[in-house]
């Protein structure tokens, strides 16, 4: 006779595949349009602007002749930039327009990845729609003290490695259902979960593996057996503590220069969190296990699984961190792996959770509770999305003229400047009032000395790169507020001819243009005094 847990398995695997695929792609699909409005859309700035660069350099092999090691360094640590590249060429497609739809493949993919979760834990269309409609809102999130958001407003590696990494934890949870009801998976979804895990790790090897690894703990948590269940999450608990140790003490030493460079990463080292940061750990946690507890008798396994899922691997993340991935690490080759980068899953399946919870026990088929969630929460995130981005268009569309100023220099740099002139700007120049992290190389086509932020980051995860990093950072580190002079003795040593600086830094250089933000100035000319401003 089966028994009542048998019964209850073959009730979630018949529930789980009851909601129409056809309503998944609708709902998900309007849902991609509210999402993209809520969050924005920036193809230039922070690590957007880096992947870009890159992909440029392989369509235009002529782009960067000079300090090309950080536009390439990008490209060499997975497939998207070249698979990008090849894909805007194989389709004849204008590559910020080829940006734009994998911008909103990629949204569209993780809510429907999404979607297809959310169907194995809650009964019924309502509680999916309700749990992807809170997601979809709520992309933008930060991620603990990650540097993280979910979803980025932007285009990287990270965009494919997302949702890919859901439906293959999607996987996970049918591969455990067909082993514990003994009905058998269809062989094209083991195949779209193996490719999927494929693509994740070709595209991210990093948050890919994390992905993987979030699975394999998922199947471990579903054991059936007691013994065996706790014997196999203490070994892949020791795994990874030994994994994490032998990288640790087997890494070669590190320079000066790379121990800086590194530095500028606070993010990496648990040591020096806030402490709201920490509660950025604690309370995702809090909220699944309460969700989990409180749906004991309402819903299927599948949701306590998950939550002892995350719990491990939260732990594991922070046990890893605090004890390898110090600021006073002799080694920093644990914390260039960010282990903590493993609460962006637990932040994606909280909010999943959440959002279906809130469906099925308080607001239902309330059309005005839904309303007012989603304005309230959906509407707090536009407002930060707009406060993060605030001298720039919320929607960044290939078509429409930029209004910030800094993009604005930079595009007359693009159609103006040689294409081999090599361009200083201050280290911190991505911090500049106005600026909205808007990245120079991307836009501008053009060569550039190593910046303290971006090209920090490119050092701090390519140490070979650390020496030249801190060599062109130092040389423009205060050039806006230097004079000519200093400014002279000190780009004497490159072969910059070009200058970039805030609209309020005082020079006597000639600048062909100037706006409301900055002005391009040119070195090598004498010092004269005429201005020519420019839109």
């Amino acid at each position: 006779m089966a028994t009542v847990e048998t019964i209850s398995y073959r009730v979630d695997a018949r529930r789980s595949h009851a909601i129409s695929p056809l309503s998944g792609f609708v709902n998900t699909g309007a849902l991609t349009l509210i999402a993209i409005l809520v969050q924005g859309y920036h193809p230039y700035a922070e690590d957007g602007g880096l992947y870009l660069a890159g992909v440029k350099r392989l369509l235009y092999p002529s782009l960067y002749p000079t300090w090309t090691e950080f536009v390439t360094a990008q490209t060499g640590y997975s497939l998207f930039a070249p698979a990008v590249a090849a894909l805007v060429r194989f389709l004849h497609l204008n590559l910020m327009t080829g940006i734009l739809l994998i911008y909103v493949a990629s949204i569209w993919g993780t809510l429907l990845a999404a979607w297809m979760l959310a169907a194995r834990c809650f009964e019924g269309i309502e509680a999916s729609i309700g749990s992807v409609l809170l997601l979809a809102v709520w992309l933008a999130m930060p991620v603990a003290g990650t540097s993280l958001m979910m979803m980025d407003p932007y285009v990287t590696a990270r965009s494919i490695s997302t949702p890919l990494g859901l439906l293959a934890f999607s996987g996970a949870v049918d591969v455990h259902r067909s082993l514990e009801c003994g009905f058998a998976i269809a062989p094209w979804k083991i195949g779209v979960y193996l490719g999927s895990a494929l693509i994740a790790e070709l595209a991210h090897p990093l948050m890919a593996t994390y992905a993987l690894s979030r699975a394999a703990l998922f199947l471990t948590v579903s054991l059936p057996d007691r013994k065996r269940r706790l014997a196999t999450i203490y070994g892949l608990m020791l795994f990874a503590l030994a994994a994490a140790a032998c990288i640790f003490f087997l890494a070669p030493s590190q320079t000066p220069e790379y121990i800086r460079a590194a530095q500028t990463r606070a993010y990496w080292f648990i040591d020096s969190w806030q402490s709201y940061e920490l509660f950025g750990l604690v309370a995702p946690l809090v909220v699944i296990a309460a969700i989990a507890a409180r749906t004991r008798n309402l819903e299927n396994d599948t949701v306590r699984s998950m939550a002892y899922t995350v719990a491990l691997a939260g732990a594991a993340g922070v046990m890893i961190a605090l004890i390898f991935a110090r600021t006073a690490s002799a080694s920093y080759a644990v914390a260039r792996l960010q282990p903590l980068r493993i609460f962006q899953f637990i932040y994606l399946l909280m909010i999943l959770l959440l959002g279906g919870f809130l469906c099925v026990a308080i607001l239902k088929r309330r059309l005005w509770a839904w309303a007012t969630l989603l304005v309230l929460s959906g509407g707090g995130m536009f407002l930060l999305q707009l406060q993060t981005y605030p001298h720039s268009a919320h929607l960044e569309l290939p078509w429409d003229s930029p209004r910030n100023g800094w993009h604005q220099g930079f595009l007359w740099i693009r159609q103006n400047a040689p294409s081999d002139a090599l361009f200083a700007l201050d280290a911190k120049y991505i911090s500049a009032n106005g600026e909205d992290s808007q990245n120079f190389r991307a836009i501008a086509e053009r060569s550039a000395l190593p910046d303290y932020s971006k090209d920090g980051g490119l050092a701090s995860i390519t140490p070979k790169l650390a020496r030249q990093w801190s060599y062109g950072e130092n040389i423009q580190t205060d050039l806006d507020i230097e004079s000519d002079s200093t400014r002279a003795a000190k780009l004497a040593r490159t072969s910059a001819s070009w200058l970039v600086l805030s609209s309020d830094a005082h020079t006597e250089l000639n600048c062909p243009y100037a706006n409301q933000s900055m002005k391009v100035c040119r070195i090598a000319e004498s010092p004269n005094p005429a201005r020519v401003s420019g839109r």
